[in-house]
């Protein structure tokens, strides 16, 4: 009697091993090339931006005496960083806005938190200090700037102070609605479970509205460049405000713009540290479509 030859097989895991493998080397394959479309785009939409604007001075469509020309612009960015101002180099105008920016962001980041947290679990609080807040947060922050100008003079601290305001608001509101979108049930359950109201605010209601808060952080800092640059407009020794408000007095448009393009990847490098933070403290929580799309 003969038997049939057996047919070997094959062990399902090791197929599934490569199907896994190859399926995760074409996702990172997409991504890479979804980066270089990204960032071809973005260099491609900076070279029509920037060579019109240089072709249209160099023809005389626009008047570069009043809207400068990039080649212009570099020249004068250049021209700053080598030589400097006549109130001091440029590199230490730069630190000094940043320093001032630094500071108030602390400042306002901080006690917008603390009270954002506060009121939002009081409703007690909420309604006495709730008016007065809106209050200051209506009035014109260039009269702010001004009022702190004339109480401590030029130095830094209206620059700081007005810095502070604009984040404290910014802050304030989404730890205040962060707090208040809280799920009850958990707070419930951590009650029930005889979690006392410190340990409650600090596992419980700050992880729950630290997405709100650290969203907040990104408008933060930029609203924080703007204080100390509208302090130092306002009045002041050193300074990139100083710098802008110079060149405008002189009719220097380059000037004005190369001022700018500093300001600008300051701000932008102070968001990609934010972002990193951002990674690290909502590590816990899945990411959301919109953040894989923001991790370019």
């Amino acid at each position: 009697m003969s038997t049939a030859p057996t047919v070997p097989t094959t062990s399902a895991a090791p197929v599934a091993d490569r199907a896994q493998t190859s399926a995760a080397a074409a996702a990172k394959s997409a991504f890479r090339r979804r980066i270089a479309l990204v960032w071809a785009a973005r260099l491609g939409f900076a070279a029509v931006i920037l060579g019109g604007w240089q072709a249209f001075t160099t023809w005389g469509i626009v008047d570069p005496f009043f809207f400068g020309q990039p080649s212009g612009i570099w020249s004068r960015l250049i021209d700053l960083f080598e030589h400097g101002t006549e109130f001091g180099s440029f590199y230490q105008n730069i630190w000094v806005t940043i320093e001032e920016a630094l500071i108030g962001f602390a400042l306002g980041a901080v006690t917008g938190i603390l009270l954002g947290v506060l009121l939002g679990q009081s409703r007690f609080l909420s309604d006495v200090l709730g008016p007065y807040i809106k209050i200051v947060n209506a009035i014109p922050r260039i009269v702010l700037g001004s009022i702190f100008v004339v109480a401590f003079g030029i130095g830094p601290t209206p620059k700081i102070l007005l810095a502070a305001v604009l984040v404290f608001f910014v802050v304030f509101f989404n730890a205040f609605q962060g707090v208040r979108e809280v799920d009850r049930n958990i707070l419930a359950n951590a009650k029930v479970l005889g979690a006392s109201q410190m340990q409650i605010v600090k596992h419980v209601i700050v992880p729950s509205a630290l997405t709100w808060i650290i969203a907040s952080l990104h408008t933060a800092f930029g609203f924080a460049i703007v204080g100390a640059l509208v302090g130092e407009v306002l009045g002041a020794q050193n300074g990139l405000g100083l710098v802008i408000k110079t060149a405008q007095n002189n009719f220097d448009p380059n000037g004005v713009f190369a001022t700018m393009l500093v300001i600008a990847v300051i701000v932008l490098a102070a968001e990609s540290l934010i972002t990193r933070l951002e990674r690290r403290l909502l590590s816990w929580r899945p990411p959301s479509p919109s953040e894989a799309s923001n991790a370019i």
